[in-house]
């Protein structure tokens, strides 16, 4: 049975660095294979993993839809065959498939733009149901989300069995943290069990902000040390997945994974 575990928190915490250096881990553990989905528009975390992308979800969506136009057109559309006898989904499914980054123990799927104008509620349905089965080929599926979770129920059927809550060590991050919390559990999938990481730590945490994440009332399972070795893979142009296993950075990750490991 596959492990999905998500990451979430407000813009520019470090989610898609968290997500890759997570990948990274689960790769050297040698456990099963790794599927990424970069279910957030504005992330890249293609690049972090150094994996090519030709296109998106989005894009195959959008694919669809003017398939579905010049269908209605023929009148097919009404029986869900588009022109050439395939239906619906069935382009999904090939299209999404050829849209797979394929790497090392590690396979991506970008979910890229979201919905424009319009019903996508079909789509979105068929959509659930092709990725799920292609991730139920894989030990482990990692989830880097918008800032949000709302769209996470519409992009996955699945259960979450870690929701990792990354926030920098300030009071706006954590009180993003706290809005997260509260509509976790009105999502339309389960979720097990949250942690909370603590990114781009400079020293000791304020006793201010300890006090507010005592009040917010989920772990604290890391505390990630700043890193510049991360800005000298950027300037270098390589991606993060080749961050040095003796990074303090990494090691933190290392011990992230064994507390959600050892909690079930």
């Amino acid at each position: 049975m596959a492990t999905t575990i998500a990451l979430a928190g407000k813009g520019g915490v470090g989610k898609t660095t968290t997500a890759a250096l997570i990948i990274k881990y689960l790769i050297q553990a040698q456990n099963g294979a790794v599927m990424a989905i970069d279910a957030d528009p504005s992330s890249n975390l293609n690049m972090a993993l150094g994996l090519e992308l030709d296109w998106t979800v989005g894009d195959i969506r959008e694919g669809l839809l003017d398939e579905v136009k010049k269908s209605i057109t023929a009148g097919g559309a009404a029986m869900g065959v588009l022109p050439g006898g395939a239906t619906k989904r069935d382009y999904l499914d090939y299209q999404i498939r050829s849209s797979v980054a394929e790497g090392d123990q590690v396979d991506l799927i970008a979910m890229g733009r979201g919905e424009g104008a319009g019903c996508y509620c079909a789509v979105n349905h068929n959509l659930r149901e092709v990725i799920d089965s292609i991730s139920s080929r894989y030990r482990y599926i990692i989830i880097d989300n918008e800032a949000g979770m709302e769209h996470l129920s519409r992009r996955t059927t699945r259960d979450v069995q870690h929701l990792i809550i990354v926030s920098d060590p300030t009071l706006r991050g954590l009180a993003a943290v706290e809005r997260i919390v509260e509509i976790k559990n009105d999502l339309d999938i389960n979720i097990e069990k949250a942690h909370l990481v603590l990114n781009r730590i400079n020293g000791p945490v304020s006793p201010v902000l300890l006090s507010k994440i005592d009040d917010i009332g989920i772990p604290l399972a890391a505390q990630i040390p700043a890193d510049e070795t991360l800005n000298e893979l950027e300037l270098a142009g390589h991606p993060i997945i080749d961050l040095p296993n003796d990074s303090l950075l990494f090691q933190s990750i290392t011990t992230l994974m064994g507390t959600i490991q050892d909690s079930g």
